[in-house]
């Protein structure tokens, strides 16, 4: 017997699954399993196809608590993205994100043609909802195994995931638009690109100096608010990004990396803050996805479902990787490993709700396929990440560790402390520390006033005679301190 979601039971029943779903990610990490299989399992074995009889069967709400979700997961991601690790990179990653998502829609749409009956449209169509890696398998993956990669790869594979889900959707939205309206020309998507991806980018940096002025300038009283109204400002920034006609995912992703590369009241903990509730929403937007599904249907996709993942696991995403890589100097087993991470997750699934909502004819094949091509690729792609990385020489040595105290300091390698004493001159006497225009790799982890040594907040004014241990990774921001107050700062020798 199903039992269907009611006001009476939605609590009960969404509390359990929630608590299922965590104490999972212990048999997923023991099991080296990508902790997203095990949610997407708990919602499938609870749905009506599994034990626990649960009928959910709402393609709508499933896209909207997806697209929720997708903020929170974009922002959290863009607030731990650092531009100085991204700024080498960000010509391939825009790359990736453009050509690389284009061919492998255009290639992924052939094989279709060859092994299915849709038409040429459906093809284009399915293509373009699994042309994208996803951020939620990306971010989650390579952090949750603690995977440390050679030079700016890691970087580089975050970004590109961060930054291509607006194409993807840009492409899923234009096709679906020209099989409703059979009198649209396919040439209309082209300038309509730009300007969607341009408006995008301006709201996207607008919101994001928006938000630091706001979070330093407000002054709430409660500081448990401080992320709330962050939550009002991310939402404000896709919808009014939509609105006007720009890609509100790509706002919210670049809106955070403004916001997390400057300096902002309670910093940390707002970090924090969102890197727990993108953990939620991926829970919940896993657990919602396999309720979805009826696990039966998928039996009769299993051949093909194999063929198309094998495909763009081999073909589809090598090919468009090497081709948008061709333009830079990489070395070959580099680009080998960025194709192996071209993670299907939950964005091509929620993308594929889409055509269902639209009324498309064969909505529900693509929909199973999707599902079963995103299933297999975080499957295979995601547990077999180290190996690869191994295999091909691009992963850090094992005994390559952050000393404890750096990560403490930083969260960068090889930090250096330095010591500051405010003298009387000083124009900071009487600033509060998020004020001060510091280096994005500086920060202060510790003030000595008078003896007595206190860790400062974003809203802690300075004092003459206040002792600064101010860490930071390079020579460059040392130049900086240096220019900021005057004096060269003394070294702190953390080692003897």
């Amino acid at each position: 017997m199903d039992i269907i979601f009611t006001s009476d039971n939605i609590f009960l029943l969404g509390s359990i699954l929630l608590f299922l779903s965590i104490l999972s990610t212990k048999a997923s990490f023991k099991l080296g399993i990508p902790v997203l299989v095990t949610f997407i399992a708990v919602g499938m074995l609870a749905g009506s196809d599994g034990i626990g009889g649960i009928y959910y069967n709402n393609p709508r709400f499933t896209q909207l608590i997806g697209i929720v979700a997708l903020n929170f997961i974009l922002f959290s991601g863009g607030l731990e993205t650092r531009w100085e690790n991204v700024k080498p990179a960000i010509w391939k990653g825009i790359s990736l994100s453009t050509i690389g998502v284009v061919l492998t829609m255009v290639i992924t749409a052939l094989c279709l043609k060859y092994i299915t009956s849709l038409s040429t449209l459906e093809c284009f169509l399915l293509g373009a909802i699994v042309s994208s890696t996803d951020a939620t398998a990306v971010f989650s993956i390579l952090r949750t195994k603690k995977l440390g990669l050679k030079g700016n790869l890691q970087s580089l594979l975050e970004f590109e995931s961060g930054s291509n889900d607006p194409m993807a959707y840009f492409l899923t939205i234009s096709i679906i638009s020209l099989m409703v309206h059979q009198g649209e020309s396919f040439w209309y998507m082209i300038p309509s690109f730009f300007i969607k991806m341009s408006v995008g980018a301006i709201v996207g940096f607008v919101m994001g100096k928006i938000m630091i002025y706001v979070i330093n300038k407000i002054n709430v009283e409660q500081e448990g608010l401080y992320p709330v109204l962050l939550l009002s400002l991310v939402f404000f920034t896709f919808s009014i990004s939509n609105y006007i006609g720009g890609n509100g995912f790509l706002s919210v992703y670049l809106s955070a990396m403004i916001l997390g590369n400057n300096n902002f009241l309670h910093k940390r903990k707002i970090i924090k803050h969102y890197d727990g509730q993108a953990w939620l929403m991926q829970i919940v937007m896993f657990l919602t996805l396999g309720l979805l599904v009826f696990p039966r249907q998928l039996v009769s996709h299993i051949s093909t479902g194999m063929i198309l993942s094998v495909f763009i696991i081999f073909i589809s995403r090598p090919v468009a990787v090497f081709v948008s890589l061709s333009f830079f100097k990489m070395k070959f087993r580099e680009k080998l490993f960025i194709s192996w991470v071209g993670l299907r997750g939950a964005v091509p699934i929620i993308f594929a709700t889409y055509p269902i909502i639209a009324g498309i004819p064969n909505a529900n094949y693509i929909f199973n396929l999707v599902f079963f091509m995103a299933l297999t690729s975080v499957l295979i792609q995601g547990t077999t990440l180290p190996l690869v990385a191994k295999m091909l020489r691009v992963a850090l040595p094992k005994n390559v560790k952050k000393n404890d105290l750096t990560l403490t300091l930083s969260d960068k390698p090889q930090s250096q402390l330095y010591k500051v004493r405010i003298s009387k001159e000083n124009t900071f006497i009487g600033k509060s520390v998020v004020s001060i225009h510091f280096p994005n790799d500086a920060r202060i982890v510790l003030i000595n006033r008078n003896e007595t040594f206190f860790a400062p907040e974003g809203y802690t004014v300075l004092k003459e005679n206040d002792i600064l241990m101010i860490s930071c990774s390079n020579s460059e921001s040392e130049r900086n301190l240096n220019i900021l107050f005057g004096v060269k700062p003394e070294i702190i020798k953390l080692f003897t």
